[in-house]
């Protein structure tokens, strides 16, 4: 089996991967962001608090706070990733997945091109909220000087996400594959923007919770015209039209989903 990763200047490599049979992904990064490939061999280097408690923690990011400078969503750099599972009856255009691949058809590298699909992607979901079944979310702050490591955490988040599949792709446009039936389908987005105003806690625990999260994706990432967007990719499954995501798969593959 192989991971085949488009990136935003076109290129095409593979590397081994053997665990779920398909998603569709896009991953594209804006240029002032670290260039970023999926490693044949995937490493993890989020850094992990070593014995600090939550209010440690708080305090900590309270006083690095203070010396940062102030952007239009506020101070820092924001990484996270929120999942939603839901319920999609068929495969057509109207469906979730026909609006997920129009997204991905539509974007590119710029800032602007990585606000718009995340944006595009936000409303698919809410436009579908009646069909949600489940989601997630997790975020990290980080100071400006830390810039590096917000960008090795979110490496982290997309990796983790990247290595569930065999392999990656965007269906072509004119793609003759025929609807599938119904499936339950798992939308997952990792983001990092500049500020410390977009809001990722409190995905799955209520649908009025996850609509304010993904609400908060939606509008805060078209900020100052999307620059406030440093990197942003989508993952969904399944894209294999004749393929179904059951409830056992996502309690195997996405154990990290909380009921709704």
């Amino acid at each position: 089996c192989s991971l085949g990763v488009f990136s935003s200047t076109g290129s095409l490599r593979t590397t081994s991967s053997a665990m779920f049979p398909a998603v569709c992904a896009v991953l594209l990064f804006a240029s002032s962001t670290l260039a970023f490939q999926i490693p044949a061999q995937v490493s993890h280097h989020a850094t992990k608090p070593s014995g600090l408690s939550h209010r440690s923690r708080t305090a900590l990011n309270f006083f690095d706070k203070i010396f940062e400078e102030e952007g239009p969503l506020g101070k820092g750099i924001t990484v996270g990733k929120l999942s939603v599972a839901l319920i999609s009856n068929d495969r057509s255009k109207s469906s979730i997945f026909g609006m997920l691949e129009d997204a991905a058809r539509n974007g590119g590298s710029e800032p602007e091109e990585l606000a718009e699909l995340t944006n595009a992607v936000c409303l698919a979901l809410l436009r579908k909220s009646d069909d949600w079944v489940g989601a997630c979310s997790t975020s990290q702050w980080f100071s400006e000087k830390d810039a590096g490591k917000a960008e090795s955490f979110y490496n982290d988040l997309s990796n983790s996400e990247a290595v569930k599949y065999e392999k990656e792709y965007i269906p072509g446009a004119s793609s003759e594959e025929k609807p599938g039936g119904p499936t339950q389908v798992v939308v997952t987005i990792v983001l990092e923007i500049q500020g410390d105003s977009t809001k990722f806690d409190g995905a799955g625990f209520s649908i009025t919770g996850t609509k304010e999260v993904v609400s908060s994706i939606a509008s805060d990432c078209l900020v100052d015209d999307g620059y406030v967007v440093n990197a942003a990719e989508v993952f969904w499954s399944p894209s294999d039209r004749d393929e179904v995501l059951t409830r056992n798969d996502i309690i195997i593959d996405f154990p990290e989903l909380i009921d709704m």
